[in-house]
């Protein structure tokens, strides 16, 4: 059944939760990434996507989604699981021993929703060109997702695919970098600057669209449902989604020390109450 808006929009303050209390029970993850992105996750899977239950590998005629950035892994899992992908009970064997659910997503567990390990950076847009160019030789007219953060692509193997996409027309695909400006060492602009991406995109031969308000629910909605009537002209298409790293915690937000470290327990009871949240004994 599809939700509305206001369901939505109460789930991505379910999946922040989430995300929080994961990282804070084992004292490790990136918090800081994975509530940035909360809206597009919950847009995507949510409203956006043509997907299946129960999941299978192959996924014949049906939109794929491939997280290239694994580090933001708990926002993945908690939207998987409150999509119904596998028991949100699951998510508190987050980062430990035996779980399906690494600090980076991983294939060899079997969790459903995740059809590539991501750990190393980069590597996600091939991953995704490869699976909608064989869509297209299956006859298979669903469209493929990618996530890319915008520290990674500095990658160079990032730069090769987005050439390669648009040399061989690959138009069933839609590549959101999330623009949030911050990666682990500072900012992207500090560390090595992007430049102007949306013209470096294009000059690429991407079809780019941009959306500068990627921590509006109904606003990130709006640019996946656009990418998609733009499909299938001959060109990727690309979405820059400008948002803000730790958004919905005041302290996280807009800062790099947040990429990749945990709330103590204060920390986390002073996110819960910004959440307008109680801080509940379980999941």
């Amino acid at each position: 059944m599809s939700k509305s808006i206001e369901e939505l929009k109460s789930l991505t303050t379910q999946i922040r939760r989430d995300i929080l209390r994961m990282v804070h029970a084992v004292n490790s993850g990136h918090p800081g990434g994975s509530l940035g992105c909360t809206e597009y996750f919950t847009a995507l899977y949510g409203k956006v996507m043509n997907y299946s239950l129960p999941f299978t590998m192959e996924g014949r005629n049906e939109d794929h989604f491939y997280l290239s950035n694994g580090h933001i892994s708990p926002v993945f899992y908690s939207t998987l699981a409150r999509s119904g992908f596998f028991p949100v009970e699951e998510l508190k064997t987050f980062r430990k021993l035996d779980s399906r659910l690494q600090g980076h997503p991983t294939t060899h567990e079997g969790l459903p929703g995740v059809r590539i390990a991501s750990g190393s950076l980069g590597q996600g847009l091939s991953v995704a060109l490869g699976v909608a160019q064989g869509k297209k030789l299956d006859g298979d007219q669903s469209l493929v997702y990618s996530l890319h953060g915008d520290g990674e692509l500095q990658e160079g193997q990032v730069w090769e695919a987005f050439m390669y996409a648009a040399a061989k027309k690959v138009d069933n695909i839609i590549s959101t970098i999330d623009y949030n400006g911050q990666q682990i060492d500072g900012s992207t602009e500090n560390v090595l600057s992007l430049g102007n991406l949306h013209a470096k995109l294009e000059a690429f031969g991407w079809l780019v669209l941009e959306e500068k308000n990627g921590n509006d629910l109904e606003a990130v909605i709006a640019i996946l449902e656009k990418a998609k009537t733009e499909t299938g002209n001959g060109k990727p298409v690309a979405i820059i989604l400008h948002t803000e790293m730790g958004s919905g915690v005041d302290y996280m937000m807009g800062s790099h020390a947040w990429h990749g470290k945990a709330p103590n327990d204060e920390q986390l009871d002073t996110a819960f109450k910004q959440l307008y949240l109680e801080a509940p004994a379980d999941y």
